[in-house]
């Protein structure tokens, strides 16, 4: 297992660094901050990385922005390979906050490049076909927002523990020491969303760990507590824009 950061860019030019890293399952990388803009792909593994309120989800296929100077944690669900490239804040943030971008096969190999060659006058070529690969990129609505009442983000922490988990709300009012209509109010200050359509945002974001293990839809739809496939797909297809299998194979 390697957790370590390289040398980070200078900040009086434009300059680039690749790293290549290997997660065990399980590993947690603390919060921390770089003193460049970071891109991070996992080529196999999914990453949960939590930036300011927010927890972004990042299956192979994708990769999470994130820049210059923004406190960020990661968790490695499976073993992950990532590829990371920091640029220096030279270059002008292509995103002013953590977005989810779709991964090209250009955009991979150049990340891979990346990590493997040191090479300033290449990898600067290089950099300048990232960032156009970034803002070609899809952006991926894969995140949940992270609530700052305690109660509401212990609910939310626990959805995602046990997704598939069939506590009715009334049953979630009592366990949190609210009543059901300030729970109501609560979850919907802190996430704009209902608890309908907070656990099904969950469910979705969960089911994006099976995917990319390669488990098949029916039994993950299951596992994260859809009662058919069907409901899993049209819930997936309404949030992400795609079926389960359009993802998985584009990614």
């Amino acid at each position: 297992m390697s957790i370590h950061t390289p040398e980070m860019p200078k900040d009086d030019r434009r300059d680039i660094v690749g790293l290549a890293s290997s997660y065990e399952a399980g590993t947690v990388i603390a919060p921390h901050a770089h003193d460049a803009h970071q891109i991070a792909h996992a080529i196999s593994g999914t990453m949960r990385v939590s930036v300011q309120n927010t927890q972004w989800f990042v299956p192979p296929g994708c990769a999470l922005w994130i820049p210059a100077n923004a406190t960020h944690a990661i968790e490695c669900v499976g073993r992950v390979e990532m590829r990371t490239a920091y640029l220096s804040k030279a270059y002008p943030p292509v995103q002013a906050s953590a977005v989810v971008v779709s991964v090209s096969p250009l955009m991979r190999e150049v990340l891979v490049r990346l990590s493997e060659v040191v090479d300033r006058k290449q990898n600067l070529l290089l950099a300048d076909v990232l960032l156009n690969e970034i803002k070609r990129g899809e952006l991926e609505p894969l995140s949940i927002p992270i609530p700052r009442d305690p109660r509401i983000a212990e609910l939310a922490r626990l959805l995602l523990a046990n997704p598939a988990d069939q506590t009715t709300l009334a049953a979630w009012a009592k366990r949190l020491g609210f009543s059901e209509r300030s729970l109501i109010r609560s979850i919907r200050a802190e996430t704009g969303m209902t608890f309908r359509e907070l656990r099904r945002l969950t469910r979705i974001m969960v089911a994006l760990d099976g995917l990319s293990a390669g488990k098949f839809v029916t039994e993950i739809a299951f596992e994260v507590g859809f009662q058919t496939p069907s409901a899993f797909i049209h819930a997936f297809r309404l949030l992400v824009g795609k079926t389960p299998r359009q993802f998985i194979s584009e990614g």
